[in-house]
Formats: structure tokens, C-alpha cells, sequence
């Protein structure tokens, strides 16, 4: 495996671009385009895929924390889920649909601290032990004394977080748990080269549109739908950026994808600005170039996740035997077989848990095939008895 393809366990796995898609839940449907016709790239609000929103207060030592989560369905277990590392709860969006509409559950998807729309007094804490217990102050505050029956959902980091929730018994009426392509022998062996492949992306966007162009190009979210909705939980305005310092890096990083027309005039009309600059004393040069990628370039990533690099260590090491050693019925969607480690293979060959493998899907799976992954967890959670199912829904149990 490259060290391209080990990356992907903090949610950023960059792969072969899709065929231009329909834009439907089901990621595998795809279309070709007539002949002058572009792709909506255009974003998509929450209110189409999720019933309501709202922020969660928790309070701890350092004051309050503000915690934003997606709600939908009114009966049935509560699938609370948790995205990875970088993405919000918004890429969720579309499987929240398709898993509404096949059992009788309720959502809940969190933004993560320092995710999203998510504020907390310690943005920079993103150990495994605290965004676990954010998890059980979240289910406290919305439900008290006596949570309904809950089965935790994480995809990635989210999926390790839910891992360690679990493990801590921070959620006491547990049922079920779910990890989405995460297992620690891989996700370790790709901590080495993360940084060289989040030094890859663009530091910067012109607009949501061209973020959600670039995040379908790259492969990194293979679903445009999802990718509509998904990616303006991922990025937000340069309002942060307050000096000129950082901007020769911000522009290092910006992705321009024009139409190839105006390709050629653009490159002019850059070159025209830098022989414009030369000559001015570079404090000058400086401050030109940070006021011009700024009022280009308004989009940059939420969170930096190249400085959250000393808690990654924590999020993954020891994740197997943890996951085998909750008691509650588990499942592991994985993209490729491949991913599975020594521990996770012995356990699967025991039958300590259902796996499922979803081929042609990224590492963003449960945005990829939306579809797929709410057939896999329906199954599950009426194979368990857990939740009843709606609309004529038919099991199809998986051979492994």
C-alpha cells in the first residue's frame, strides 16, 4: 500500500477522480454529461437531509461548551454518529436520508470540538480521553438520567472516538457500535507521511463552489451530493487571517480550477501583478499579496488538523483490542479488505463482531455509498432487534 493510500485515516484520502455522477443518494449511479453541460457544484443547506439543528451547552471547568448536532426521525434508537477528522457532521447529510427511510431511528450527528460549528474554551485539546468524554457530556445534557437506547457511529477519527466512548462506558445505554474505515494497524503506518499529504492540499478557495469542485476532483468525497452539503462544514471564511505574514503559504496553496478558456488570460493578468510589485520594498509586496488572496481566495479549512498532530498517536494506538473488548454487538464497514490488521483478523475469524467490505468507495465511505452503508446498518440494527423496519425494507445479510 503507498503512502498516499495509508493517509486516508484522518478523513483526507485523495483517489481517482469519479465519473461525472448524478448527483443522487446512491453514489454508484453515475451519467455522463451532454456536451457543454457543467456540474452544480453549488452548496447544498443542512435543512434538506436533516429535521432540525441544535446547539448543546455542556458545562465543565473552564466555563461553557457549545456543541452543534443534526437531528432527524422521532422513534427508535438514537445513531449517534461522529464524523472524522477535518469533516463535520454535515457528511452525514445523505446517509441520514437513506438510514431515516429504511428503520425506525432517530440521528444525531455531532460536530466534534474544534469541528464545524462546534465552539469550545480549549479548541486545541483534541485527545482521545477528552473528545470522549465530550461525547458522554453531549448524551448527558440532551437526555439526562435516562438516554434511550444508543448506538454509536464514527467514521475515522470519529470512529476511534466512538471506540473510546465506548470503552469508558461514557454512554450508559450503549447497544451497538460501528467503526467506518478505521483500524489501527493501517492508521498508524500512515501517520509517518500525513503531513507530507496535508502539505498537498489547497490552503485556500475563491468561493463554497470551488471548494466543493476541488473536494470531487480530487476524490477526496466521490459523491457530489454529499459533497454539496458535506464541504461547507469543512471550510469557512478568511476572516481569522489578521496580517500579511502567513501569505506567501496561503498562496502557495491556492487551487485555481478555471475553465481552460481562461486559463491563458488569467496567467497573464498574474504575471501583469507581479512585474506591477517588483521593485516595491517586500513589507510592501507582502501586504499586496495578502489583500489580494484575501478578497480572492475568502475560504480556507476550518481546522488545521497539521497541529493536531501530537494527538494522533493516542487516537489509534490500542484501537483494536478495544473495539474487540467492548461488550456489545459490533460492526466494521471497511472499503477494502485489505485494511484489517492482525487483531481485527483474528476477531473477525472468531466472530466477535460483523465486518462488511464496500469496494469501489473511497476512504469517505458512508458519503460515498450512502446507500450501502444504511443497508449495512439497517441490517444490523434489525438483525440485533435494535430497531423495526419502514417502507418494505429487506434485509440482505452479508457473509461476513
Amino acid at each position: 500500500m503507498s503512502a498516499l493510500e495509508k493517509s486516508m485515516h484522518l478523513g483526507r484520502l485523495p483517489s481517482r477522480p469519479p465519473l461525472p455522477g448524478s448527483g443522487g443518494s446512491q453514489s454508484g449511479a453515475k451519467m455522463r454529461m451532454g456536451p457543454g453541460r457543467k456540474r452544480d457544484f453549488s452548496p447544498v443547506p443542512w435543512s434538506q437531509y436533516f429535521e432540525s439543528m441544535e446547539d448543546v451547552e455542556v458545562e465543565n471547568e473552564t466555563g461553557k461548551d457549545t456543541f452543534r448536532v443534526y437531528k432527524s426521525g422521532s422513534e427508535g434508537p438514537v445513531l449517534l454518529l461522529l464524523h472524522g477528522g477535518g469533516h463535520s457532521a454535515l457528511s452525514w447529510a445523505v446517509f441520514t436520508a437513506a438510514i431515516i427511510s429504511r428503520v425506525q431511528c432517530r440521528i444525531v450527528a455531532l460536530d466534534l470540538r474544534s469541528h464545524g460549528e462546534t465552539k469550545v474554551k480549549n479548541s486545541e485539546d483534541l485527545s482521545a480521553e477528552t473528545m470522549a468524554k465530550d461525547v458522554g457530556n453531549v448524551v448527558e445534557a440532551m437526555y439526562g438520567d435516562l438516554p434511550p437506547p444508543i448506538m454509536l457511529i464514527g467514521h475515522s477519527m470519529g470512529g476511534a472516538i466512538a471506540v473510546h466512548t465506548a470503552s469508558s462506558n461514557l454512554v450508559p445505554s450503549l447497544l451497538g457500535l460501528c467503526m467506518i474505515d478505521v483500524v489501527e494497524g493501517t492508521a498508524m503506518d500512515a501517520l509517518n507521511s500525513m503531513q507530507n499529504f496535508l502539505r498537498g492540499r489547497p490552503k485556500t478557495f475563491k468561493s463554497l463552489e470551488n471548494a466543493i469542485e476541488w473536494s470531487v476532483k480530487s476524490g477526496q468525497i466521490r459523491n457530489l451530493e454529499s459533497a454539496r452539503v458535506s464541504m461547507v462544514g469543512q471550510v469557512k471564511q478568511c476572516e481569522g487571517i489578521t496580517s500579511p505574514e502567513g501569505s506567501k503559504s496561503i498562496v502557495e496553496g491556492i487551487i485555481e480550477e478555471e475553465e481552460e478558456d481562461e486559463e491563458g488570460s488569467e496567467s497573464i493578468s498574474k504575471r501583469k501583478k507581479e512585474d506591477d510589485m517588483e521593485g516595491l520594498p517586500s513589507e510592501t509586496q507582502n501586504l499586496l499579496l495578502f489583500l489580494q488572496t484575501k478578497k480572492d481566495h475568502p475560504y480556507t479549512w476550518r481546522i488545521e488538523l497539521a497541529k493536531t498532530e501530537k494527538y494522533w498517536d493516542g487516537w489509534f494506538r490500542g484501537l483494536s483490542n478495544l473495539f474487540l473488548s467492548c461488550p456489545i454487538p459490533k460492526l466494521l464497514l471497511l472499503a477494502g479488505v485489505d485494511r484489517l490488521d492482525k487483531d481485527l483478523t483474528i476477531g473477525q475469524m472468531q466472530g466477535k463482531f460483523q465486518m462488511q467490505v464496500l469496494p469501489q468507495c473511497g476512504h469517505a465511505v458512508h458519503e460515498d455509498a450512502p446507500d450501502k452503508v444504511a443497508e449495512a446498518v439497517a441490517t444490523f440494527l434489525i438483525r440485533h432487534r435494535f430497531a423495526e423496519p419502514i417502507g418494505g425494507f429487506q434485509c440482505v445479510f452479508p457473509g461476513c
